[in-house]
């Protein structure tokens, strides 16, 4: 450093000089075939390829006298770090690697126990990082926008209904939703991903509407004057196929998606397959789960109206 400083060199200046020489720059690129290509500016190899070679490199600026490496530095092999990463001003190693043959969820599980077995010396810590990292952040982010979609669907369903117990009994049709989307997942092989669980958010707002319109129809017949059991079957038979039409429109619109036609219909595929898994079991459970519940449930007296239609008029 004192040679250094008499001939008005630093030694950051020495290091930037080697490295820029030794490992090059890209001052610019060139487009080949859509393709962009570092054109990389450095001494030529046999200038470089000893440690003879590297004491005779120029350390100096464009101005004044030129100094060899060799003048100021002592050239010795060595083995070290070809280049320093820090994230977050903290030291750090990057193992890379593709995932081949598993989805990115099952590799980073196997990786973590990998890492289990292997002991870290004090100081040190791994992280499974990069898009495993991002996934995680991700299915965070969902699940947070998962529960705040069942919040605002209960609010508004018992603001329209009136009453904070039949939209707790509509709410019994998602996890049936969710029973049928973990089925049609196992069945096609499909892992969980982004996709999936934006069909899961979805799923929350289509599949209490075929339960709505159920319980709805309920709520009319006993105001009619027939009794709560009367009523959940009239009511049930009645919305059978309004039930039944809504539900089949809706997975028919979606069955091109789930075969997988067009371009990138992989992205697409997995939100298709959770919608309609959760669609086709909701339809066949509701009919039998929430009449189940709302008789159970469901120990309101109703005054009749005396304007309403007789209880005929009320039956099919």
């Amino acid at each position: 450093q004192d040679r250094a400083a008499a001939l008005g060199l630093n030694v950051p200046d020495v290091a930037s000089r080697v490295v820029s020489k030794v490992k090059g720059e890209v001052p610019t690129e060139f487009t080949f075939q859509d393709k962009k290509i570092d054109v990389r500016v450095r001494v030529e190899e046999d200038e470089r390829d000893s440690t003879s070679d590297m004491g005779h490199l120029v350390v100096s600026g464009s101005t004044g006298p030129q100094i060899r490496l060799d003048t100021v530095a002592d050239i010795v092999m060595g083995v070290g770090p070809a280049d320093i990463q820090r994230i977050g001003q903290q030291r750090v190693a990057l193992v890379r690697a593709n995932v081949v043959g598993d989805d990115l969820g099952i590799a980073a599980t196997k990786v973590q126990r990998i890492l289990e077995d292997i002991p870290v010396p004090a100081g040190l810590k791994v992280i499974v990082s990069g898009q495993n990292e991002e996934m995680e952040a991700s299915f965070r982010s969902l699940q947070f926008a998962l529960i705040l979609a069942l919040i605002m669907v209960y609010l508004v369903m018992a603001s329209l209904f009136e009453s904070l117990l039949h939209p707790f009994i509509i709410m019994f049709t998602i996890p049936l939703a969710g029973v049928g989307a973990v089925i049609a997942l196992a069945m096609t092989g499909t892992s969980v991903s982004v996709v999936v669980f934006i069909g899961l958010i979805l799923l929350v707002g289509i599949v209490v509407n075929n339960a709505i319109v159920l319980i709805d129809r309920v709520n009319q017949l006993r105001q009619t004057g027939l009794s709560r059991t009367e009523a959940v079957q009239i009511g049930a038979g009645q919305r059978f196929r309004p039930i039944l039409m809504t539900t089949m429109t809706t997975i028919l619109g979606l069955l091109p998606m789930a075969i997988g036609l067009g371009e990138a219909s992989e992205l697409r595929t997995p939100m298709a397959i959770t919608v309609i898994g959760g669609l086709l079991v909701s339809m066949l459970l509701t009919l039998i789960v929430i009449p189940v519940v709302y008789d159970l449930v469901d120990r309101k007296v109703i005054l009749v109206d005396p304007d309403a239609p007789p209880e005929a008029a009320a039956q099919t």
